[in-house]
């Protein structure tokens, strides 16, 4: 029995065949997956969103469910009324209006106490945000007092507790008030940045959060 591989190929010249791997005109120095994988997906620009919603240092569960946020794409209320679902679309936390995204995460008075809050321990003048954008826009500005990252971090942690909040009200009819969901956040804004005090971007956190 002959194998094929046991077989010499026929050559011009003398020399040994070189295989190489190219990836979009570029040699690449052999095989490389990630660069294979970026050369076939389907690309697009990158979005204007992308530094606030993942970051290094991010909470991942955070992080993901910051983006089905901006995306619009959480089941609320009124989301669910659209869909075709017979349920009342007023807010469980406030029961003052509507449960959409912006209301629920911007207005609500029950995420507003946390808002302030936050305004409070970043020694920041009170805010509040109208229109989502105003929040993206938030996240990315820079002061002494509290840099963006420490911003991401808490935004993303308001948001995750919030959404928490409103499912634990709708499923279990509990109600929990909001100094004791404001514990919740810090405990959790701590926890981040004590696990990446290490990282250069993290090292000042800590005492901004605290003071």
């Amino acid at each position: 029995m002959i194998y094929l591989t046991s077989i010499d190929l026929p050559t011009l010249s003398g020399e040994l065949d070189v295989y190489d791997w190219v990836v979009e005109d570029k040699l690449c120095n052999g095989f490389s997956s990630a660069k294979t994988w970026a050369a076939l997906r389907p690309r697009s620009d990158v979005v204007s969103w992308a530094k606030t919603v993942w970051f290094k240092g991010a909470t991942p569960k955070h992080a993901f469910h910051m983006w089905v946020t901006n995306l619009d794409r959480l089941p609320t209320k009124t989301r669910l009324a659209s869909w075709g679902m017979q349920l009342q679309t007023t807010c469980g936390l406030c029961s003052l209006d509507i449960e959409d995204r912006d209301h629920l995460f911007l207005t609500c008075e029950f995420v507003c106490f946390l808002w302030h809050t936050v305004s409070v321990r970043l020694e920041l003048p009170a805010f509040s945000f109208v229109v989502w954008n105003d929040l993206m826009d938030w996240t990315l500005q820079r002061n002494r007092r509290s840099p963006p990252t420490l911003r991401k971090l808490i935004v993303q942690s308001v948001l995750y507790a919030i959404w928490k909040q409103r499912n634990n009200f709708l499923h279990n009819h509990e109600t929990i008030l909001p100094s004791v969901v404001f514990k919740t956040i810090d405990r959790e804004i701590k926890n981040s940045i004590t696990a990446r005090r290490l990282n250069k971007r993290f090292r000042r956190l800590m005492t901004l959060w605290l003071h």
